[in-house]
């Protein structure tokens, strides 16, 4: 049998051309045929759920999940009509792939989204939608390396000579899984430090005292240990990024709830005593109101306001360093990936 010469690209791009009738003349107009309607759907499989781990619209990415559904839904309809070459065990075969495909964005990548909106609530919501995510892409990396498996096994059996390339998808699947590997158990290891600071801020809102006191020193204690894990941290290639980004997020953590928290809660504790002083002098009759109440409320009156003024600066301060330190970090992450996960 004459031996054809196909090249393999990132999700097998044959030297095809456009194929429409259902029987086929030899294997590798079949290979071509099949790899016409499979291209697309993986590449954008793997764009999808490079999505999911970036996008901050859960709305745009569920919108993506459907139209990749009713694409898969075409090429399997499609597949199925035509007969395959010579038997249809290959066609069986990607025929499985294609609706494990779909099995996975409408099971396992419809419930990442559902996780998604409620991981940021605590650490183990945000561990389960973390491993949910890294369990799912595995699954479909693992499909990917059958269904190539499959491909190079039908090629060989039809004495097409297939041309491996660095830039096959399967390829990809792995070194970007490896990626994110490193970036999940970074930002699990912030996130266990920084859901601190949500309660934190929480307390504040509430002006909870003792609440924000015992907070402040729940993510000063868990910063601390913080910076002693990423003494443990391997890098991914030598990359020290992360790491250093994180760091620093945590540096600002330490001095926010052993520095600055404290100058915000004696405000709030002269606050407090103010307002019943305040609420006492006023439920006495301006006759009974003896020299020592108004003056007592007096000097009140003045360290409020020099409370205030600082409480003002201090929090002017934390804020502007806490957008510091998450910015960089974002930004830090943003680039890390952007920098090693290979491009389409």
């Amino acid at each position: 049998m004459k031996t054809t010469t196909l090249k393999l690209t990132l999700a097998f791009l044959f030297l095809a051309t456009s194929i429409t009738a259902q029987n086929f003349n030899n294997a590798s107009e079949y290979l071509d045929f099949v790899a016409e309607e499979q291209e697309e759907i993986t590449k954008n499989m793997w764009r999808y759920t490079k999505a999911v781990a970036h996008s901050k619209s859960d709305r745009s990415i569920d919108g993506k999940r459907k139209k990749l559904l009713k694409t898969i839904d075409e090429a399997i309809a499609k597949i199925t009509k035509a007969d395959g070459f010579e038997d249809d065990d290959y066609k069986n075969k990607v025929l499985r792939h294609m609706t494990f495909n779909k099995d996975l964005l409408n099971q396992d990548y419809a419930k990442i989204i559902d996780m998604k909106q409620v991981a940021e609530q605590s650490y183990d919501a945000m561990e389960a939608y973390i491993l949910a995510q890294e369990l799912a892409d595995q699954k479909m990396e693992e499909s990917q390396q059958e269904y190539e498996r499959n491909f190079y096994e039908y090629a060989a059996k039809h004495n097409i000579q297939i041309i491996e390339s660095e830039s096959d998808l399967g390829k990809k699947m792995k070194i970007s899984n490896e990626v994110f590997e490193h970036y999940h158990d970074m930002y699990l290891t912030y996130f266990k430090v920084y859901i601190n600071e949500v309660y934190l801020m929480d307390a504040i809102e509430k002006n909870d005292v003792s609440a924000i006191q015992q907070n402040a020193n729940a993510l000063a204690a868990a910063a601390k240990e913080g910076l002693e894990i990423l003494k443990t941290k391997d890098t991914y290639k030598k990359d020290k990024s992360i790491i250093e980004a994180t760091k620093k997020a945590f540096e600002f953590f330490i001095d926010e709830g052993e520095n600055q928290i404290p100058k915000i809660t004696e405000f709030l504790i002269i606050n407090e005593d103010f307002e019943k002083i305040k609420t006492t002098l006023e439920q006495t009759n301006e006759r009974k109101r003896t020299k020592e109440q108004i003056d007592n409320y007096n000097k009140k009156v003045k360290e409020v306001n020099k409370g205030a003024d600082t409480y003002n600066k201090v929090n002017t301060q934390l804020n502007t360093n806490r957008q510091n330190a998450i910015n960089g970090l974002n930004n830090t992450n943003a680039n890390f990936l952007s920098k090693h996960i290979p491009k389409d």
